[in-house]
């Protein structure tokens, strides 16, 4: 059996900084953590491979300096990692980022398991799980918390729905989004941190994947583009009506009506 767990950097502050040219990131490897609900998969993935023996690939897309994230995956149990790094993948939205990471999956080899974080804490779009499912014609299963068992054909787990939980099984080859449980993941091991000192992460540039249709990749892959980012504007302005009125409907609706709500 083979698992695939994806993961990301992302910066370790709200202080980053923005490209004014496409809307995107600057990630430049400085002051970078792997995305903490991507902790919460490996640690899901590992957990499977002590239920059924199986082998635990970790992937990522983005700058060489994501070879670190890499190597803490390889430190907290994972058997290898691959770098998906090539000037055509910058500038990815959602989709292009989903359709590198299945195009990467792919040159990985047999897939029966795909694990990836929630969402990211950059983005938050919730997205890329779901899409690269899409990509890989696989079915899938979102918020996981739990592993119920691993079967020779599939997985049952529990999926987090907030005010409840739902017991499902699903055929492999598969995908899976985790939630954060109450299962801390792991901390890297300084024993494996030893072990795998010389260990080379995959570096899988653009032309070692099997479609090389650039217009699939990074911003030109991209159907939606960041029109203007800005930081938000607080605004404690307020209105009180006059308490001698007969009509505070009425009085509110004109004033509804002047800020364009209604």
């Amino acid at each position: 059996m083979n698992v695939c767990v994806c993961i990301k950097q992302v910066p370790a502050s709200s202080n980053v900084k923005i490209d004014p040219v496409n809307g995107t990131l600057v990630r430049d490897g400085n002051n970078t953590k792997m995305n903490p609900y991507d902790l919460y998969a490996i640690e899901m993935a590992l957990k499977v491979k002590e239920i059924n023996d199986c082998n635990v690939k970790a992937i990522t897309m983005g700058p060489p300096a994501a070879t670190a994230i890499l190597q803490e995956a390889i430190w907290m149990g994972c058997d290898d990692g691959y770098l998906l790094t090539d000037r055509k993948f910058a500038g990815a939205d959602v989709v292009a980022t989903a359709y590198t990471l299945s195009q990467g999956i792919k040159y990985m080899g047999k897939c029966d398991l795909v694990v990836c974080g929630k969402q990211t804490t950059d983005g938050d779009t919730a997205q890329v799980g779901a899409e690269l499912a899409h990509f890989l014609g696989i079915p899938y299963v979102c918020y996981v918390d739990k592993i119920i068992e691993v079967k020779d054909k599939s997985i049952v787990v529990r999926t987090n729905l907030d005010k409840t939980y739902e017991i499902l099984e699903i055929a492999f080859p598969c995908l899976i989004t985790v939630e954060k449980n109450n299962e801390s993941p792991r901390l890297p091991s300084y024993k494996r941190s030893v072990q795998y000192s010389d260990h080379q992460v995959h570096n899988v540039t653009f032309d070692k994947l099997f479609d090389v249709d650039e217009s699939r990749y990074g911003l030109n892959g991209s159907p939606t583009q960041v029109e203007k980012m800005f930081n938000p504007i607080k605004d404690d302005r307020k209105v009180m009506l006059n308490d001698e009125t007969e009509s505070y409907a009425s009085q509110l609706a004109e004033l509804l009506k002047d800020k364009k709500y209604i």
